[in-house]
């Protein structure tokens, strides 16, 4: 499952030849690239002081045998060879040459320039057949400026036929790119540390894409183990990660496991399954269950709405589980690979999926989506949006009109020139995770964590655990819940319990938000609460007792706002008297008494005339919703009957309510 892109092409001259499009992965195909400098072993070029013919005779055979090496990918025996020779021919220009490729190709570029450096300061003459491939290097290690210097050069040279030339001005274009993406963000000062996972995580076998959990105790990953993809978990425990081991249940098999997702609460994990005997494609979406021991149920095709006779992959479910981002090249997308998104209905069923459009997918690949907790940053990677001259990692945001902006690239060194996989990033909204070989070039694949740039993170979520039961019973309830931005009524979330009335949801900070539960034959609960940004809490505890409709049943309607000293009912109270007018209708045989209560602050009079005014607002609203008068009585009740003390701002506010009684039913 692991798609490492490259090309194979036969020229020898291949490091001078790119085609300009970002969907091609890299101007040189595994081992081409380090066979640049062999190719040249008889080239003599007029005016320079190097001739291979008069290297050491004892150095050629070993230089000859470090080239089969590297034909047959052996680098780390190539290296010991050229090594040698250069031991024996300390100026041999092409050993030095044929290194600096080699490493380049491990991605150790910071060896990799050394040598280029070291053949250019020997012979920079004949070195100069080797102008872009240093160039490449420089930009490995974030020289840009003198990646754009080299490239120049080579673009001098009037022998370059066409492709040489688009070559050599797409590498020019990446590079002024991310000169100019570092000026663009040189006032975020931002220190880029990567911290491998450790030994708990990591193996000498590969371990690629990350999924957590919204509370970040859990966390999957695929494991690749010679040609076996399967799935370990792994606990965070005291501020360490267990031993991962192999998730337990049937979603492992002998088949190929890989590209997951868990669901914010963890109990649902999609999949990509390749070569499934079911399967209806190459590559196929699958959904496993996390049963009540711990197990995870065997895998289900997510069926012929999702999946198609083409290639699906990288699932990523939204915090609500209620939308599935993936990656596909079915018919009717934008070219090559795009992202798509499908919805679920109250049925559990899925939509046909819909192409996120042209501005996330473009006519190469889109892979990878990841829908932070907010439910509003995507991130994603793409190699046809601009970068850095492989798959980048990018982001996008919604706008007020819930449609995504244009992306960002997150930057160097982030992104690199070499292919950049998945990323997840936590609840916080800043600690990243990702797969990467560049600080493990010996085992391959490991985990990192590391903190996202200011200006790129997600906006910090936190999750509140819930449940919703009968008051006189405690038996729980399945149920639906809502949760609307009070100041943006555009951004809801539904959310359905499970069968014991058990609820997980996540909300952004910086927003005050309004809580509707609906039951019927239940009196309908509201609460309202905000978090703040500077929130320090990362998780709330909501409990909901539900009231059976009898005689005698009140609740506190606790999304009624007015301001100060006024009666006029604010816009934000629509969505709960609403819900009451609704209420009332599908109980035409119920009558209310509305109360108004205040604090204490002013005159008792004052206070009293306040209350009864607030009640008759409400009446007033059911009136003009349809409902009959003789079914509402008001009463107001000022600052006599305290549900809390006024010697603190919160006991005022919660002095200062509306309160529904059912007078018969």
């Amino acid at each position: 499952m692991i798609n490492s892109g490259r090309i194979s092409v036969g020229n020898r001259y291949i490091y001078a030849i790119i085609l300009p499009m970002r969907m091609i992965k890299h101007i040189f195909s595994k081992t081409t690239f380090v066979l640049i400098a062999f190719i040249f072993f008889n080239q003599t070029i007029q005016g320079q002081w190097y001739d291979p013919e008069k290297v050491n005779k004892k150095a050629k055979p070993i230089y000859l045998a470090a080239y089969d090496f590297a034909m047959a990918g052996e680098y780390v025996q190539a290296i010991d060879k050229l090594n040698a020779a250069i031991k024996i021919e300390p100026k041999y220009v092409e050993a030095y040459l044929s290194r600096a490729g080699i490493y380049a190709e491990m991605k150790n570029y910071e060896l990799s320039v050394k040598d280029f450096y070291q053949a250019f300061s020997m012979d920079s003459l004949y070195a100069k057949e080797y102008l872009l491939p240093y160039s490449i290097s420089l930009a490995g290690i974030g020289k840009f400026e003198d990646a754009v210097l080299k490239v120049d050069a080579f673009l001098l040279n009037e022998k370059l036929n066409e492709r040489s030339i688009k070559s050599g001005r797409y590498r020019k274009s990446v590079y002024e790119f991310a000169i100019q993406y570092k000026k663009d963000h040189a006032s975020e000062n931002y220190v880029f540390g990567l911290s491998n996972l450790g030994d708990s995580i990591n193996s000498n076998y590969l371990e690629y894409y990350p999924s957590i959990t919204i509370d970040g105790k859990k966390m999957i990953f695929t494991r690749r183990v010679h040609d076996d993809e399967d799935f370990y978990e792994s606990e965070y425990i005291n501020q360490e990660w267990t031993k991962a081991k192999p998730v337990p249940g049937k979603i492992n098999t002998t088949l190929n496991e890989g590209a997951q997702n868990i669901s914010q609460d963890g109990n649902w994990l999609i999949f990509t399954g390749c070569n499934y005997p079911e399967g209806l494609g190459s590559c196929d979406l699958y959904i496993s269950y996390r049963m009540k021991n711990g197990n995870w149920t065997e895998a289900e095709n997510l069926g012929s709405i999702i999946n198609t006779e083409s290639w699906e992959s990288a699932p990523a479910l939204s915090p609500d589980k209620k939308d599935l981002y993936f990656s596909s090249n079915r018919p009717g997308g934008m070219g090559g690979r795009d992202i798509w998104v499908s919805h679920r209905l109250p049925t559990g069923k899925w939509t046909a999926p819909e192409n996120l459009g042209p501005t996330i997918n473009t006519k190469a690949d889109e892979s990878c989506p990841f829908l932070h907790s907010d439910n509003q940053t995507l991130y994603f990677n793409s190699n046809g949006h601009m970068g850095y001259g492989m798959t980048d990692l990018f982001l996008s945001r919604k706008d007020s009109n819930n449609k995504w902006r244009k992306p960002e690239n997150l930057g160097y060194p982030i992104n690199t020139i070499d292919d950049e996989g998945s990323l997840i990033v936590a609840s916080d909204g800043k600690t990243a995770y990702y797969a990467s070989d560049r600080l493990n070039r010996k085992s391959g694949l490991d985990i990192y964590a590391f903190q996202l740039r200011n200006d790129i993170q997600a906006i910090k979520t936190i999750w509140i655990n819930g449940s919703v039961f009968d008051k006189k019973t405690n038996q729980g309830l399945p149920c639906q819940i809502s949760l609307t931005d009070i100041n943006n009524r555009n951004k809801s979330t539904q959310v359905q319990t499970d069968e014991e009335g058990n609820f997980m949801v996540t909300l952004p900070i910086g927003s005050d938000y309004a809580l509707h539960v609906n039951r019927k034959g239940y009196l309908f609960y509201s609460a309202n609460f905000s978090i703040p940004l500077l929130s320090t809490d990362s998780f709330l505890n909501v409990k909901i007792p539900l009231q059976p409709l009898e005689q005698g049943a009140s609740i506190v309607l606790k999304n009624i706002f007015f301001d100060n000293k006024s009666f006029e009912i604010k816009k934000a109270s629509e969505e709960e008297l609403n819900t009451l007018t609704a209420l009332m209708q599908e109980n035409p045989k119920m009558t209310l008494q509305i109360s108004g209560h205040t604090d204490n602050v002013g005159k008792k009079e004052d206070n009293l005339l306040l209350s009864q005014n607030r009640a008759k607002a409400v009446v007033n609203y059911l009136i003009s919703k349809g409902i009959t008068a003789s079914r509402l009585v008001s009463k107001g009740f000022g600052d006599t009957m305290p549900m809390d003390k006024n010697d603190t701002e919160q006991g005022k506010i919660n002095n200062r309510r509306t309160e529904i009684n059912i007078l018969s039913n």
